[in-house]
């Protein structure tokens, strides 16, 4: 039963990743080799082979493009027209488009300075090869992401050409095809720009490492982990979700993957000690919803800031790590109140995996984590030098596991040297599989962010602007509705890319005209939290799909729920835009930023307490608007200081305040407990 549970999530997971074909033997091979072919010509890249910009994303396109057709049928329906919808083999037209894809992927490169000497003059063949590009890529779009992302692209492609045709505060200049095509296929301002440079250089090493590390077994290493500090706790399995989720999130980029690797344990153990399947499959959700949060990985987008902004990595890092561990924090309060309302429990000490015995069994997949860290935080090294030494280092760690396993069982080395082999081989080639849907998402946003590119900005600030009337909130809460609803047919990073390229720009703007001075980082990180968001909104998000099919439980009433804890996070955006303090926006002193965690920690607990409903006992009514007060004040006394008459540099004077209001509701609801 739990084996079907599991395949029954795994198969979502596949519908994500693109592995619907079960191929023939020579195929699998086929598939394979480029998988691998793919991954080393990446670490190659990271590690010795020198080549421009412009040739690495092209090459790095045409990989995810023949994967694609080779891996995922152009009807996912059998019945409908069987030839297009072959999941048994590969059909001869897709073999056709694959070869299509790479030489068409390839074309800039190929006639790159042919392109540059024409200045823009394009030769018929140019315009064949860049009009058969974008087709051909929005078809890859839509049998891989679904069809939001295309019909997206389809429409800027069509406001760009008959803008002038459009209502009075729509219309703009309309563009050429020969422009567009420049633009958008043959230059790197469109499906060669910037999002698709960072998953050809950066994405794909962390992408990498994370499915090599669970390939090696390191998923099922930080479940246990997590188990046997956390399992004998009140509610103890929950917790163990939202710490285990938090450190495959290290590694994983994708929500889906990580319920799989972890929620296969954890909800099963949630449902025992007492959570309702749906609660159990909510929180697994919300926590591997946020792994996409933490710091210093975070998903693909992340890398996509630190471009965007024009500032290292670690800068990113540095921004987005109060927000993700206040976020976990509240998480992980939310499954003690849970628990607490439901007079829960933890395991018993027989049912728990033993620590001391679990470390040493799996220290070894914490090196290859540890060097990462060290190197980004620590040497301050490039990201993808980071990640391409941490992927050796692992590739070491199998081997040597694979040999203390081996001389265990009683065996050879040539044996470890094969099992070794064949671990790191499924981790590239599991890897190459993952990244084909960011590849693609990132070159088809490329497509609007082209657009975009060709002078439509200032018609965006100016029609946003007028939606929002001027009002910093009402325009948050827009972006914020806009990148749900976008997020529901959409990755992460697709989202994150339309949506920073049309508003992130504008919150600064429309904040400046205004009074308020919004830092970039700030707008960016607000559309990323709301792109990640997007996972677990119902009734499309997956990621509740995934965990609904483990718990047993209504996938929609899980998304539900899951949302419903989300909560905790929604809010953080919007109070690190008014209080950029909250992403150490001009803070450069420790105990100041520590100061200010500690204090956006407990703001959290207390909205978390207002919205479930429970602090140690089940709130009253009065008391709900007395911890949001608090929350205001513990995320935001900036806010509050001057409507008190207390200076601004003196607003750190109302934390006590914020302290002491949920101390008063503690001590009101302990009275009545007595």
């Amino acid at each position: 039963m739990a084996a079907e549970i599991r395949q029954s999530a795994e198969e979502i997971l596949k519908s994500e990743t693109g592995e619907l074909r079960s191929h023939r033997p020579m195929e699998k091979k086929l598939v394979a080799l480029i998988g691998i072919s793919w991954a080393l010509f990446q670490l190659s890249l990271a590690g010795f082979l020198i080549l421009d910009s412009i040739t690495v994303r092209a090459i790095h396109l045409a990989f995810a493009l023949v994967l694609l057709f080779l891996n995922v049928p152009m009807f996912k329906k059998p019945k409908l027209l069987r030839a297009l919808s072959e999941r048994e083999r590969v059909p001869l037209v897709d073999y056709f488009f694959a070869a299509a894809g790479a030489l068409l992927a390839l074309y800039i490169v190929i006639e790159w300075h042919g392109l540059t000497s024409r200045m823009g003059a394009l030769l018929p063949r140019d315009i064949v090869a860049g009009g058969l590009l974008v087709l051909l890529l929005l078809e890859a779009a839509r049998r891989s992401i679904g069809p939001a992302l295309p019909v997206i692209a389809i429409l800027f492609s069509l406001y760009a050409f008959f803008a002038p045709y459009m209502p009075d505060f729509l219309a703009t200049r309309s563009v050429s095809l020969n422009k567009y095509l420049n633009q958008i296929s043959l230059s790197s301002e469109g499906i060669y720009g910037i999002p698709l440079g960072v998953s050809a250089t950066i994405v794909y090493l962390f992408v990498l490492l994370g499915t090599t590390l669970e390939k090696a077994g390191a998923g099922h290493f930080f479940t246990t982990l997590a188990l046997s500090l956390l399992g004998r706790y009140k509610g103890g399995p929950a917790k163990a979700a939202v710490v285990s989720s938090g450190l495959s999130g290290l590694v994983s980029g994708s929500s889906i993957a990580n319920i799989v690797t972890t929620g296969t344990f954890t909800i099963p153990l949630m449902k025992k000690v007492g959570y309702p399947a749906k609660k159990a499959a909510a929180i697994e959700v919300a926590s591997s919803t946020d792994g996409q949060l933490m710091p210093p990985i975070m998903g693909a987008a992340a890398f996509i800031i630190a471009e965007y902004v024009n500032v290292p990595y670690i800068e990113v890092v540095k921004a987005a790590a109060i927000p993700a561990f206040v976020s976990y924090a509240a998480l992980f309060y939310i499954t003690h109140l849970e628990a607490s309302r439901l007079g829960m429990t933890g395991l018993a000490k027989a049912d728990l995996p033993l620590f001391r015995k679990t470390m040493k069994e799996g220290f070894h997949y914490l090196l290859p984590i540890g060097l990462l860290i060290f190197e980004l935080v620590g040497l301050r090294h490039s990201a993808e030098m980071a990640a391409y030494r941490a992927v050796l280092l692992l590739c070491a760690v199998i081997l040597y596991q694979e040999i203390v396993h081996a001389k265990n069982e009683g065996k050879g080395s040539l044996h470890a040297l094969k099992k070794s082999i064949n671990i790191i081989g499924s981790g590239f080639v599991a890897g190459s599989r993952n990244m084909v849907i960011v590849a693609l998402a990132t070159a088809t946003a490329g497509i609007i962010v082209g657009i975009v590119g060709m002078g439509l900005g200032g018609m965006i600030t100016r029609v946003v602007e007028i939606l929002s009337n001027g009002n910093v909130f009402l325009l948050l809460l827009i972006t914020a509705i806009a990148s749900l609803l976008l997020g529901m047919g959409l990755p992460t990073t697709a989202t994150y890319i339309v949506m920073a390229s049309i508003t992130a720009p504008v919150i600064v703007t429309v904040g400046a005209k205004y009074g308020m001075a919004i830092p970039l980082m700030a707008s960016h990180l607000f559309c990323f939290y709301f792109g990640i968001l997007a996972d677990d909104t119902p009734p499309v998000g997956l990621a509740a799909y995934a965990a609904a099919a483990i718990a047993k439980s209504d996938p929609i009433r899980t998304g539900l729920q899951g949302f419903y804890y989300d909560l905790r996070t929604a809010i953080i955006p919007f109070f690190f835009v008014f209080n950029p303090e909250l992403i150490l926006h001009g803070i450069t002193s420790w105990s100041q930023g520590l100061l200010i965690f500690a204090m956006a920690t407990c703001g959290a607990f207390a909205f978390t307490s207002a919205i479930q409903g429970w602090y140690i006992i089940r709130n009253r009514w009065y008391e709900v608007p007395l911890l949001l007060g608090a929350t205001l004040l513990l995320f935001h006394p900036g806010s509050v200081s001057g409507l008190v008459g207390i200076e601004y540099t003196g607003r750190y004077l109302l934390y006590p305040v914020g302290l002491g209001i949920m101390g008063v509701v503690f001590l009101m609801q302990k009275a009545r407990t007595r």
